[in-house]
């Protein structure tokens, strides 16, 4: 279900400068369903060239734009294709860009996934930080909310929403039957800072039992315990960060989800959401813009 239009508008005076990094950035890793190493480096872009991967390990090196229109993809993490060409596992490092206000960047890959850090943004977001954010010529635009807009699972009872907020606010409930982690909410004001505090450092969860047939179907060959969360039924295999992580880490997701939207002006409202109620949020946003 939708309800309402998104409008892009100006901002008077509140970021009014589209931005990019200052300086390049860069990090080597391992992908989290490929298990393939990977170099990434993130170079400043001019102004109104959004956020671009291109892939340098294949011939011309093709450019794949982060925009929700391009999502292929939402098994177990968000992928965008262009032309032919993709890169999956994107929304930890679209958060990162989210929550510092960063419009422009080339996201230079050897392979088809980000590396995966620590299972976190948090080394993105400071990679990122540590080259610094640069204002450019040209004037930011941001979605800008002003009626309610709601995407639903009927069937699972699960939905994202977003509201008019003169800023940009995230509130998530999820909704996990097992014992150990059960209903966990988390509401927070996105600034860069309370991102760096709050939410970048939270990680990707996996539990034990599914590990096994996520592997055989291709997916999670690069994920151990120092990139993932895992949980069994006796209880966590490595130690938290927070105890309320796995909502934080999803509060993580939407936000770089919702980005391929552009950056947002609003109120997020989320039950037990996931990537792909997330981005067809996204697609709706842009599909309403004109």
């Amino acid at each position: 279900m939708t309800v309402g239009n998104p409008c892009v508008i100006d901002l008077g005076g509140i970021d009014l400068q589209q931005t990019t990094l200052a300086a390049e950035a860069s990090y080597t890793g391992i992908g989290l369903h490929s298990g393939r190493e990977v170099h990434m480096v993130l170079k400043p872009a001019p102004a109104d060239t959004g956020l671009v991967f291109v892939r340098t390990d294949l011939e011309g090196h093709p450019q794949i734009h982060a925009a929700a229109s391009n999502v292929t993809s939402t098994m177990r993490a968000t992928t965008v294709e262009e032309n032919g060409c993709k890169v999956f596992t994107i929304e930890h490092l679209m958060s990162a860009f989210h929550a510092l206000r960063i419009d422009n960047c080339y996201i230079e890959i050897d392979a088809e996934e980000p590396p995966v850090a620590d299972g976190s943004s948090l080394a993105f977001f400071q990679k990122m930080k540590d080259a610094g954010v640069k204002e450019l010529a040209a004037e930011r635009k941001e979605i800008v909310i002003d009626k309610v807009y709601r995407i639903d699972d009927e069937e699972s009872n699960r939905f994202v929403m977003v509201l008019p907020y003169d800023g940009f606010r995230v509130s998530f409930t999820s909704v996990n039957p097992h014992k150990l982690i059960g209903v966990q909410y988390e509401n927070f004001e996105i600034s860069p800072e309370l991102y760096e505090q709050e939410i970048a450092p939270a990680r990707t969860i996996a539990y034990e039992q599914e590990i096994e047939a996520l592997r055989s179907m291709g997916l999670g060959l690069g994920g151990t315990l120092e990139s993932v969360i895992v949980y069994n039924d006796e209880g966590w295999l490595n130690p938290l960060h927070f105890e309320d992580e796995l909502v934080r880490h999803k509060i993580l997701d939407v936000i770089g989800d919702l980005r391929l939207a552009g950056p947002i002006r609003g109120h997020v409202i989320a039950v037990a959401s996931g990537h792909a109620l997330n981005t067809n949020l996204a697609k709706k946003l842009v599909e309403n813009l004109g």
